[in-house]
């Protein structure tokens, strides 16, 4: 039986691996909810991401060209701090990308058609881990097809929202009423005496004795108008100030959007010459997507407000229609839905082969560490990945996966930062303060996201814990 997997891939099909899943889960699916909290500092809190990106990009690109061999930090963090810290990497990565698979695949239906969203999504599932069974090289082409074709859609987007119109400013109240009369007759379930009305004051501030009552408030009327639990929008409309913790919070779920660039490194036993090409890849996938970021950011700003930014559920269509470019709206919504499917393809991909190495190293049940003979892929991990995301599809409602999947990205990149400062000038090494920075910065982020993804985050790294300490103690009578 074939041990070890093909080396098929250049920098060019690294680089659109890592695209589809960063630009197709940032843009269309962390934009607004970062906005809602963010408010007019958006574009900091994309600035703090990118930088976190930077630093975990740089770290793991030399880590990655050190072991070119398929896992990613799992990898590193096993060979640089110890067995544990490995695992526990690689547990985070699989259990929140699993979850980002899914929600992906449930974007997906809801774009296409949203009476059958949950059937989309699960043939979207089976087809894509198809697509990947037949080999990694026909999924790179058709991740270089899909990254091209929502580029050109992003572009149409930006060029409209910097050239066109911009949405009439409206109250808060009034814009809450836009947002219900577009919900298919939906009614609202507060009244609009139950609303409080934007501050006089400038700095836009509340009555801090009353602000409690109206943010609460504020929850149930967002909650009546779509907008996931978890996620307030009163700082978008300037209700009250935007602060250090709003800004962190939301360069946490931006990150979301840049954890793309993980998939590349899994990929160290599928490239050739991996150390310069995952390297180079990685700096030009963060690069190209930073760019589009920024560019679309300053576009939906322009033209709907922070306010409507936040309250939008398709944010991008909106967008180039109060810019006057409301042709291109089902051109958006296609763009939509191949964006969240080119995620889903490179998360398959990423999952599958983490799982792959982790299985490899008995982490996981060594079955799933099997080889295709012919093929040269892990089939059995891609199979069973793609269960547990047809399962997750089936039973769970995954609008809070954004936070989960950030929370536990990130304390994947601080083991994969903290992996780096022990590399030596000779094996590498980034000047110390980067990884150091990125360290830092991963475990503000992680521990700034909303109350319940860490929660949720941190009982399922207790879990994992608790797996590898029972593995180890088998191993040991054994």
């Amino acid at each position: 039986m074939a041990s070890g997997l093909a080396r098929r891939l250049g920098t060019g099909d690294a680089v659109v691996v890592g695209l589809t899943a960063m630009i197709g889960a940032g843009v269309f699916a962390a934009f607004a909810p970062a906005a809602s909290i963010a408010g007019r500092w958006l574009p900091a809190a994309l600035a703090l991401a990118a930088v976190v990106a930077y630093c975990n990009a740089t770290s793991s690109a030399r880590l990655a060209a050190r072991y070119p061999e398929s896992g990613g930090t799992y990898v590193y963090g096993s060979r640089r701090l110890g067995p544990f810290w490995g695992y526990l990497a690689g547990w985070g990565f699989v259990v929140g990308k699993t979850a980002s698979c899914a929600a992906m695949a449930l974007t997906f239906g809801a774009y296409v058609a949203p009476d059958l969203a949950v059937p989309l999504a699960v043939g979207a599932v089976v087809a894509l881990t198809a697509l990947n069974l037949y080999g990694v090289q026909r999924s790179a082409t058709a991740a270089r097809i899909i990254v091209a074709l929502v580029l050109a859609v992003l572009a149409a987007v930006v060029v409209a929202g910097l050239t066109g119109g911009k949405a009439p400013t409206v109250s808060y109240l009034g814009l809450l009423q836009e947002t219900w009369s577009r919900s298919a007759g939906a009614e609202p379930y507060l009244s609009p005496g139950a609303l409080p009305e934007p501050s006089s004051d400038p700095q836009g501030s509340l009555d801090p004795d009353a602000q409690p009552d109206q943010e609460r408030g504020l929850t149930a009327t967002f909650v009546a108008a779509g907008v996931p639990q978890g996620f307030s929008t009163a700082p978008a409309d300037g209700l009250y100030p935007v602060g250090l913790w709003d800004v962190l919070q939301a360069a946490g779920l931006l990150f979301f959007a840049f954890a793309g660039y993980a998939r590349i490194a899994t990929l160290g036993e599928e490239v050739r010459d991996p150390e310069r090409t995952i390297p180079k890849a990685i700096s030009l996938a963060l690069g190209i997507t930073l760019v589009v970021y920024t560019l679309v950011a300053l576009a939906t700003l322009r033209v709907l407000g922070p306010a409507r930014l936040g309250l939008s559920p398709a944010p991008l269509v909106d967008t180039v229609t109060w810019a006057g470019a409301g042709w291109l709206a089902p051109v958006v919504r296609a763009g939509a839905a191949v964006a969240a499917l080119g995620a889903l393809l490179a998360l398959i991909l990423g999952v599958s082969r983490t799982t792959f190495a982790m299985a490899r190293e008995r982490d996981l049940p060594g079955f799933l560490a099997a080889v295709h003979p012919v093929r040269q892929v892990p089939y059995r991990a891609e199979l069973a990945v793609a269960a547990l995301v047809i399962l997750l599809v089936l039973a769970v409602d995954l609008r809070g996966a954004i936070g989960f999947s950030s929370f536990g990205v990130l304390v994947y990149y601080a083991v994969a930062n903290a992996s780096a400062l022990t590399l030596t000038p000779d094996e590498g090494a980034p000047p110390k303060a980067v990884p150091l920075a990125g360290l830092a910065l991963c475990l503000v982020l992680a521990f700034t996201l909303p109350s319940e993804s860490v929660v949720a985050g941190l009982v399922v790294f207790a879990l994992g814990g608790l797996w590898w300490a029972w593995r180890r103690r088998l191993r040991i009578r054994g």
